[in-house]
């Protein structure tokens, strides 16, 4: 996903750092949505930073995408998730302003939660936990009774 957002926009020289080993449970078209969208923000949202990183993890079952670019006042991260929501100038950052509206829902259908930090001129942190599976269920888990002998 990174090498696509890289080949989009070879100008842009951004350093990506990817934490390895790190899986996730939950419907896989809805979770590319996720990762596509807040690496492609993190990517627009440092077009104007010398020295680009955009970094994505996991610590403790919490996953995040996290920039060194422009950011966001600290006061207004709930907005950053309502349709059409801009806390930058279009000319400066364009976009459709759905994008994080888009990860929200997919999120939430997995249960899970999201939450950004930022702040102004120092990039920003999108959080977002993905609940684990439950595991497969047995005979007797879908009310039905083994009978023995």
């Amino acid at each position: 996903m990174c090498a696509e957002v890289a080949a989009r926009d070879p100008d842009h020289r951004v350093e990506f750092k990817v934490q390895e080993g790190m899986s996730a449970d939950g419907d896989e078209g809805l979770v590319r949505v996720i990762l596509e969208n807040l690496i492609n923000n993190a990517a627009k949202f440092t077009r104007k930073v010398e020295h680009p990183v955009i970094t994505v993890g996991c610590v403790q079952g919490d996953y995040f995408v996290r920039d060194n670019g422009a950011g966001f006042p600290a006061g207004k991260a709930g907005e950053l998730f309502r349709p059409f929501a801009r806390l930058h100038d279009a000319r400066d950052f364009p976009g459709t302003g759905i994008g994080l509206t888009t990860v929200h829902r997919a999120v939430e259908r997995h249960g899970g939660e999201i939450r950004a930090e930022g702040e102004e001129g120092q990039g920003a942190t999108f959080w977002f936990t993905l609940p684990p599976a439950e595991p497969p269920a047995g005979p007797e888990r879908r009310g039905q009774a083994r009978r023995s002998g």
